[in-house]
């Protein structure tokens, strides 16, 4: 039974078991943002589980430009006359494309998909991958915001990661973004790094602080299975350490004007990454390229996640499809998909966008949002969805009431 089909069958007179109203869902199509994914790294760095190869002493770029548009014209149905709020180009390490094959990528998706006036788009960028003249020729594209890949301004803490800069050239990005006229850009940062002191992870927010940028990730280093790290786990801070990082690191960025908006995210007033808050309000996203996944609505409420193929080698094989799988999501999962999403932002998500977004009624949440708020971990507020700092800081506790 699809999310549309539940709909029909709840009238608004009736009542659940708790005795709330079940109020009729109001299923619509959320905004459209497209990820375009480029799998190649100088390295791959022993923590990293994204999918990205090392790449050779060529990158094919015709044919992966070319593979890239052939793979938006199969999504082109799901695209359902929306247009494009936002493009992020993420790998891999995108910025080893050179601006001419970026610019046919966009050239291609806006005959195809229209732009929304003021769309976001996004480059992550890794320092020691570009030069001043590629910073200004990607701005000329229409590329108006950076992220880029710093870790640490660290020469120990760098090595240990597997990092192919150091942290003057980190700093020398941040500059060339600047004076190329990016002024809107992230500073992608972790703590938690092998043998981290409390010191040592503030000197990184102090220096990362310093560069001025409008966005900070500050995220904690985890041990994911099939990386080296995983297999060779290297020696990482106490539980305490992590504790006062992340209490005087919040505190940090707090004092600078960055406010926390989602578990690892900050950013000054105004200037949150407008790509990752359609995914944590559950908006939909064309997914084109190697491994890259997808979330797309269907007008009659259904839910479908896909993912593409992930080897380069066979994506770029003719002979074989860029579509590796799909999935229709059942309404079982809906309250869990969307809240995995939504209560990861600070400030959570307007009650009534649970509806909205999928399709279910409001009330099916009701014994499970009664038994979060009696533990503290959700508030207890009519209008939004979102968690208590005690939730926040126990997520994982928190949805899993939304399983059960």
């Amino acid at each position: 039974m699809n999310t549309a089909t539940s709909c029909k069958l709840q009238a608004a007179s009736e009542e659940d078991e708790t005795g709330l109203p079940l109020v009729a869902c109001r299923f619509e199509l959320p905004p459209l943002a497209a990820y375009v994914h480029i799998p190649w790294c100088v390295r791959k760095c022993p923590y990293c589980d994204f999918n990205s190869h090392t790449s050779g002493p060529r990158l094919p770029e015709d044919d992966y430009v070319a593979a890239l548009l052939a793979d938006l014209d199969g999504d082109l149905g799901q695209v359902q006359g929306r247009e494009l709020r936002s493009i992020f180009f993420g790998g891999g390490t995108p910025s080893l494309f050179s601006a001419d094959a970026l610019g046919r990528i966009l050239d291609g998706i806006q005959r195809r998909v229209p732009f929304a006036a003021d769309i976001e788009i996004t480059l992550e960028a890794n320092p020691g991958t570009f030069e001043q003249a590629k910073f200004r020729d990607y701005r000329a594209l229409g590329i108006n915001r950076l992220s880029i890949g710093v870790q640490s301004f660290q020469a120990a803490k760098l090595k240990a990661l597997g990092r192919i800069h150091d942290g003057n050239e980190a700093i020398r990005a941040a500059d060339m973004a600047r004076t190329a006229g990016f002024d809107n850009f992230n500073l992608d940062l972790m703590h938690g790094l092998p043998e981290q002191s409390l010191e040592d992870a503030l000197y990184d927010l102090r220096t990362a602080i310093a560069q001025q940028p409008t966005h900070i990730s500050w995220y904690q280093l985890t041990l994911e299975p099939n990386t080296v790290f995983w297999n060779k786990p290297p020696r990482l801070p106490e539980d305490d350490t992590l504790w006062d990082i992340q209490e005087a690191g919040q505190r940090l960025l707090a004092e600078h004007g960055y406010a926390q908006y989602e578990t690892s995210a900050y950013a000054q007033p105004g200037r949150q990454a407008r790509h990752n808050l359609n995914y944590w309000t559950f908006g939909d996203f064309l997914g084109i390229g190697a491994g890259a996944h997808a979330k797309l609505s269907q007008p009659d409420g259904r839910i479908l996640r896909s993912w593409k193929t992930r080897l380069p080698k066979d994506y770029l094989d003719p002979g074989k499809r860029f579509l590796a799988g799909s999935k229709a999501l059942d309404i079982d999962e809906l309250p869990f998909e969307f809240l995995m999403n939504a209560l990861r932002l600070t400030e959570g998500v307007p009650a009534e966008l649970f509806s909205q977004r999928t399709g279910l009624p409001l009330a099916s949440l009701a014994k499970a949002r009664q038994a979060a708020q009696a533990r503290g971990l959700l508030a207890s507020s009519p209008e939004r969805l979102v968690a208590t700092p005690q939730g926040q800081l126990f997520l994982n506790d928190l949805l899993q009431l939304f399983l059960d």
